[in-house]
């Protein structure tokens, strides 16, 4: 340690004819405080070692924080854009798609063929208009006469209703074992009822096909038909075809598990306050709805069955896995949506928070399930051929291996591909081996949106009674129309028929086999 002597002077104290801080201090006892400093400076140099290890730990707790912000803003915002999407402004001039830009082309798909309104097959009524003396367009009046007709044919309804009153007039017979008189129904009567079968078979069309209130169905026979009662009534005669209805509901639920291929999906519904679940299993030509409180393995097999012996398509939810199907094929388009919105939200990430491997990655995703299922359209236009859909199936998934081989960096996404490489991938191609499976769950979302509609309408039920009625009804009427049936129809069946007649009525008549030709000369 240098000596007070070696130290320079004007170094220690700047001021050269003596420093006002030492003027009456011992230059011994200066000299000790400086010893006795020296002794200190490792102390300082490891605080200031601590305090900068603490600033550097502050700095990346910070860097980490703003990552985060990032990310939940990019969520909220997300998910706020699928909840509240804006409005679509109409293209100009200076905005046009060009050649460069693509743009979906307003209107009906490329080749997607016209509707037009069949003409009527019956003419009720024919009205001749006379030739105009003067032009309609130009007020001019040296008009020639012209031989053509013009035709314009019109439909339109006749507002005419009215109640019909009808008065059964009973034979009756006493029964000495009853010790009573009995008759028998009337055809088209139902014993003890004031309204008739038609008026409820309307009420309740109006209600599970229309999504109408109870309150504007009392509204509206009130004012087209004069026919007056309260909404609690309505609200009966629900529950009258519920109770005709539930032998064909059970019997549904069999038919159900009965099939090779079966859509299932479920989405909420608010009942007394709580949340519901409103479960859906079907296909092309049956429909069946359950209302549960629970969204687990067990609801599913109240549906489906503990052991289903078909193939089920369906999303990855856990609770289909307790039905035990013989098959599974994961809905493509639910694994598109999920990249799709992964997508929006990395793209709203900046600075060290952006990822632009994982925002590829998305949209390579999306690019692929597109490519799969137009594969699976290409395979099911003319005849199926399992070597080809088998070879493209083994192909594609070495392609989606392919695609997940790099870890990302943001965590949602790192999450996703590993689904993608995980359990799932097995189920993401089974439309491929099994030649009548689609590959996406379309036909149980579209199944599910008259509920979701009615679920705004109505929001939601108060009662079990109300589950029910919304389970059987639902499902019956839904049945009804797939089966080529009128639902209208087939509740006035319901509600004035036995319940084998009613079953009948329900599905349509099984093609007739044809006869083996003889094999004799």
């Amino acid at each position: 340690m240098p000596t007070f002597a070696d130290l320079d002077y004007d170094f220690v104290c700047p001021y050269r004819n003596g420093c006002p801080y030492l003027e009456g201090l011992s230059t011994s006892w200066v000299f000790q405080r400086y010893k006795e400093s020296g002794f200190h400076v490792g102390d300082y140099e490891a605080q200031l070692e601590g305090l900068s290890q603490q600033l550097d730990d502050s700095d990346r707790r910070n860097k980490a924080l703003e990552t985060e912000l990032q990310q939940v803003k990019a969520q909220l915002h997300a998910l706020h854009r699928r909840q509240f999407k804006g409005r679509r402004t109409a293209p100009t001039p200076a905005t046009e798609c060009d050649s460069s830009t693509r743009c979906k082309k307003r209107g009906a798909p490329v080749g997607h063929p016209p509707w037009q309104r069949p003409k009527p097959a019956r003419i009720d009524q024919v009205v001749v208009v006379p030739a105009p003396q003067t032009c309609p367009v130009c007020q001019h009046s040296e008009l020639r006469p012209v031989q053509e007709l013009h035709e314009h044919v019109q439909e339109d309804i006749v507002l005419a209703p009215r109640t019909v009153v009808t008065s059964f007039q009973h034979q009756q017979g006493y029964c000495p074992h009853c010790d009573k008189n009995v008759h028998l129904p009337g055809p088209g009567e139902m014993p003890g009822s004031y309204i008739g079968p038609a008026a409820k078979a309307t009420a309740t069309y109006l209600r599970y096909q229309l999504n109408v209130p109870d309150r504007k169905i009392s509204r509206f026979f009130s004012d087209f038909f004069g026919l007056h009662f309260v909404p609690a009534s309505a609200y009966g005669f629900e529950r009258q075809a519920v109770r005709r209805g539930l032998p064909l509901y059970e019997d549904l639920r069999q038919k159900i598990r009965a099939l090779p291929t079966v859509h299932a999906d479920e989405t909420s519904w608010r009942h007394d306050g709580q949340t519901y679940w409103v479960w859906y299993a079907g296909n092309d030509e049956l429909a069946f709805f359950h209302l549960d409180e629970h969204r687990s393995t067990e609801a599913a097999q109240s549906v489906l069955g503990d052991r289903f012996d078909g193939t089920i398509v369906a999303d990855a939810f856990a609770s289909y896995k307790g039905v035990h199907p013989k098959d599974w094929q994961s809905c493509l388009a639910h694994i598109k949506r999920k990249a799709k919105e992964l997508a929006q939200e990395l793209a709203l990430l900046q600075g060290s928070a952006a990822d632009p491997k994982a925002l590829e990655f998305c949209h390579k995703v999306q690019a692929f399930v597109h490519d799969a299922c137009q594969a699976h359209h290409r395979l099911g236009r003319g005849r199926w051929r399992a070597k080809s859909a088998k070879r493209k199936a083994r192909q594609l998934r070495r392609q989606l291996r392919r695609l997940c081989r790099t870890p990302l960096h943001y965590p949602k996404a790192e999450t996703f591909r590993k689904r993608l490489l995980g359990p799932e991938q097995k189920h993401l191609f089974t439309c491929f081996r099994r030649p009548n499976v689609p590959p996406t769950n379309n036909q149980a979302e579209r199944s599910l949106r008259p509920v979701v509609i009615m679920r705004k309408v109505v929001q939601g039920t108060r009662s079990v009674h109300g589950l029910e009625n919304h389970s059987v009804l639902r499902s019956l009427f839904e049945t009804a129309r797939r089966q080529g049936k009128k639902p209208h129809q087939f509740f006035l069946d319901l509600l004035t028929k036995t319940t084998a007649q009613a079953q009948a009525a329900l599905y349509r008549a099984p093609l007739k086999a044809k006869p083996r030709p003889s094999m004799r000369c």
